[in-house]
């Protein structure tokens, strides 16, 4: 054979082998075993491969292509199991004498074996502040003040030890993992003293420094994070505790958030999928607007491609009944058939709050909530400004009529549209009653959703 030619196929095999990913394992523990290759990703662990070791507890796992890197799991069953992080090198031997992941042995994947080697480091770290915690709750004040010094001692040889694997292992993911969950504090020292002072406005302080910071050392573009534990509760504690909890606040860092990851595919489905969820499933009030917007410029515009025909429909339904009563949106006008057969303009009523309640008398709820809000929050309120506008969504007069003859109610603007002309139930999103919309005197939204309770406070409050 030619040299060229025979350089040539070194040159393609070493490509190939490249491309492989060959993990012997010797589990002394557990001879004659079935062990399973397994991967974190998001907060669930899936088996990537199978191996059945011989006698002496030796196997191995090989595929014909690269796995993606991230935290990975040796799993017998479910009380035998350890982790080991699976770097660019995969191509080694991996032995433990036990099951603790400390104890892990491994030769060939330098980034795999310096991961063992912090997490017998950490494990000496978390021992000693265990010990300091516990000489703390019995030391008196100059004793506690050297053990607040050890253990800010502590945090300095964590923070030496990233900076030294960060020197080691500059692009590894194993320099990313460590830190992923560090968020740097905002040092107060540095802040002017009228703020250092004023508690209010230290704490307005440290929001802003974490919100602006939160990712400093999670590069949340980056998709290896999906297979660990920590993509999914970093993003949910971001979503629901580090951003101010209003809708014009969180959408523009959302939508950043999903185009900086928008290039890589599996990042883009994980991250919209989830504030899609996130937005609809969400306590906070007016948050549901995010849900339309993003159902609009990410499924309904054809971006979702992992998007199922069956999820796109309950998307569109669920845009369509929530597109037209947002917070902050004027209020879709009613003209509506009164009890006594009158129209009544819900746009031509003056007055500084109108409540819109949709209800129906069978309705185990509407059947404690409706009497509840007429005697704790329309009868105190009835005189200084509050105005409901009831809407019956049946067709049953006799229902009403002792519904409302019951509860002594005929001071509301009761409605009703038997035949359904006016599309109340869509624009108001009457498909789970009862439902209360708060407009004020312009017949912008302001509310809803609302409990009674909210309903007692938010009410006088709007009042006044």
């Amino acid at each position: 054979m030619p040299r060229f030619v025979f350089l040539l196929f070194l040159f393609f095999s070493s490509q190939l082998s490249a491309q492989h990913y060959n993990i012997e394992v010797q589990l002394n523990g557990a001879p004659n075993k079935t062990v399973q290759l397994a991967y974190h990703y998001l907060d669930k662990i899936y088996a990537a491969n199978t191996a059945k070791l011989d006698a002496n507890g030796h196997g191995a796992f090989t595929g014909d292509s690269l796995l993606t890197q991230g935290l990975y799991k040796i799993l017998v069953d479910k009380d035998h199991h350890f982790d080991f992080l699976l770097g660019a090198d995969q191509d080694f031997k991996l032995s433990n004498s036990t099951f603790a992941g400390k104890d892990a042995k491994i030769e060939g994947a330098a980034e795999s074996e310096a991961f063992v080697d912090y997490m017998n480091f950490l494990a000496d770290l978390q021992q000693q502040s265990a010990s300091l915690n516990k000489a703390y709750q019995n030391a008196n004040a100059t004793e506690k003040a050297e053990i607040a010094q050890q253990r800010e001692a502590l945090n300095d040889e964590m923070h030496d030890y990233w900076a030294m694997v960060e020197k080691k292992y500059p692009n590894s993911f194993l320099n990313k993992f460590l830190t992923a969950n560090y968020v740097p504090k905002l040092d107060q020292s540095t802040l002017p003293k009228e703020i250092q002072e004023n508690d209010s406005l230290l704490l307005l302080a440290q929001f802003n420094y974490q919100k602006e910071h939160y990712w400093d050392y999670f590069d949340y573009t980056d998709e290896r994070y999906l297979f660990t534990p920590f993509y999914k509760t970093k993003l949910e504690t971001w979503f629901n505790k580090v951003l101010y909890p209003a809708y014009d606040s969180v959408k523009p860092y959302v939508y950043q958030f999903i185009e900086d990851v928008k290039p890589n595919k599996r990042l883009f489905q994980f991250a919209t999928s989830f504030f899609l969820n996130s937005s609809i499933n969400s306590n906070i009030m007016g948050m549901d607007a995010l849900f339309v917007d993003i159902a609009r410029d990410y499924y309904l515009s054809g971006e979702a491609f992992w998007a199922s025909e069956e999820s796109m429909e309950a998307i569109r339904e669920n845009v369509l009944f929530m597109q037209d009563n947002l917070i902050g949106k004027t209020a879709p006008d009613l003209t509506l058939e009164t009890y006594d057969g009158e129209f009544v303009n819900l746009h031509q009523i003056d007055s500084k709050l109108t409540a819109v309640l949709i209800y129906e008398p069978n309705c185990s709820h509407c059947k404690v909530f409706v009497p509840e809000f007429y005697k704790e929050v329309y009868l105190p309120n009835k005189d200084k400004g509050l105005t409901v506008y009831a809407i019956y969504s049946m067709d049953d007069k006799s229902e009403w009529t002792e519904f409302l003859a019951k509860h002594n109610m005929f001071d509301w603007i009761n409605v009703w549209d038997p035949q359904h002309t006016s599309r109340f139930k869509i624009k108001y999103d009457a498909r789970k009653t009862p439902g209360v919309y708060l407009l004020d005197e312009h017949k912008k939204i302001i509310g809803k959703k609302l409990t009674v309770e909210q309903l007692e406070e938010i009410v006088p409050r709007e009042l006044n």
